[in-house]
């Protein structure tokens, strides 16, 4: 048996309970810490070869464990932009110098361009799909990600060009009119000149027959004191609809036969008005209809939906689809190397990454108003730091065992 190898085995355990010390220090320093996932320190011997009568004692090796597809508990805020994922997935974040990293730390806030960073100064990327544009996945990389800006949105007044019946009726049973001004039933519609200017449209509804009707359209502005009849201008368009009462049309538009509406907007564009969808049928008066169009408006506050897309909603209540916040995984996260600010790069050991969306593919869903708590459990910490530190003092007490045994050595000399 050499002494000095039983010094080296005891000052190899004394240096792998440091690194499961340290492990149990930074785990304990961040148990407060969103997002942050616990590292352990694990041992693993090393043995060297021995006679049959003589034993070599090794040492002791230590590896780095990191529970990162460890997830911690859900902590509820009023913050729109603290995002947590509940599943698999990172967000993905970049730098100042635009380097791309996995976290799941989510507390996001604008800084002062409207960018969304976290409290480690990382940036979160998203796909921009403003106008109506698709979001240009790719698959393995990180491509066509932008930072997430919230501030430079701004809603243009947008012309009405198009509306639409979503559920309209009118009473079978009502009255014959004699024309204007005598109405059956009447309604209005808000559209929107080209600069966003509110025109709003009254619409009447006249019963000239059985089944049949006539349906003019009149600009309020040019109403009578108080609204309605006499209007100061012809209606910008007038069209008869024939109702089809038979067991097969059920009251439905007889076909062939006109299902629209069309005219310009004053200091608007051309507008088409979709009626095929109104009905008449024994039952009272109703019109829902949908349009086009807006007034500008500023932003008021945004949202997140569970599968990552953010919505603005504008202080007249638009509500526009602004960024679709992807999610990125790698085959084995518990391998990704940990990098300052609790963000992750991706290592040999991780594999490549992949990016999707929220809900597929595997991937969790997106949490808004909520943050990931740290996964570090401090009563284990506490008691690893005490295992840690009887560790430390047994390996001491071999090492100086060892050392007291050789200076026996040494003293036989004398």
């Amino acid at each position: 048996m050499s002494l000095y190898g039983v010094m080296r085995t005891g000052g190899s355990g004394m240096n792998a309970q440091s690194n499961k010390l340290a492990t149990v220090a930074d785990n304990i320093a961040n148990v407060n810490t969103t997002g942050y996932k616990r590292a352990s320190t694990e041992f693993s011997s090393l043995i060297l070869r021995s006679g049959s009568g003589n034993y070599n004692s090794g040492s002791v090796e230590t590896q780095v464990r990191y529970a990162i597809s460890d997830p911690g508990t859900m902590n509820y805020t009023t913050s729109a932009t603290d995002l947590a994922i509940q599943g698999n997935g990172f967000f993905i974040v970049s730098d100042t110098g635009g380097t791309p990293f996995l976290t799941r730390a989510g507390s996001f806030v604008p800084d002062g361009q409207g960018n969304l960073y976290n409290t480690a100064g990382y940036y979160l990327m998203g796909y921009d799909i403003r106008n109506g544009a698709q979001p240009d996945v790719v698959a393995n990389g990180l491509g066509n990600l932008q930072v997430v800006n919230i501030a430079q949105q701004t809603l243009v007044g947008n012309p009405t060009t198009a509306a639409s019946i979503v559920g309209a009726n009118l009473d079978a049973n009502a009255a014959i009119s004699a024309g204007p001004p005598d109405f059956t039933s009447k309604t209005s519609l808000i559209t929107y000149d080209n600069i966003g200017n509110e025109v709003k449209l009254d619409v009447y509804m006249f019963k000239t027959a059985a089944n049949t009707w006539d349906v003019q359209i009149y600009n309020a502005a040019d109403a009578a004191p108080g609204g309605g009849f006499p209007y100061a201008s012809a209606p910008f368009a007038t069209e008869t609809f024939t109702f089809d009462v038979s067991a097969t049309g059920k009251g439905r538009l007889v076909t062939p036969g006109p299902t629209s509406m069309a005219f310009t907007i004053p200091g608007g564009s051309p507008f088409t008005f979709d009626m095929s969808n109104m009905t008449q049928v024994a039952d009272e008066f109703q019109f829902k209809a949908i349009t086009d169009g807006n007034a500008p408006s500023g932003l008021d506050r945004v949202e997140v939906a569970s599968d990552g897309t953010m919505y603005s909603i504008f202080e007249n209540g638009t509500r526009l689809a602004t960024y679709k916040i992807p999610l990125a995984t790698v085959p084995s996260p518990d391998n990704l190397s940990p990098e300052a600010g609790n963000v992750y790069s991706v290592s040999i050991n991780s594999g490549n990454i992949q990016v999707d969306f929220a809900g597929n593919s595997g991937f969790g869903t997106i949490k808004p108003e909520a943050l990931e708590a740290s996964n570090v459990d401090l009563a284990n910490e506490l008691t690893a730091m005490i295992e840690s530190q009887r560790g430390y003092t047994a390996n001491s007490k071999v090492f100086q065992t060892g050392a007291d045994l050789l200076d026996v050595l040494v003293n036989l000399k004398r």
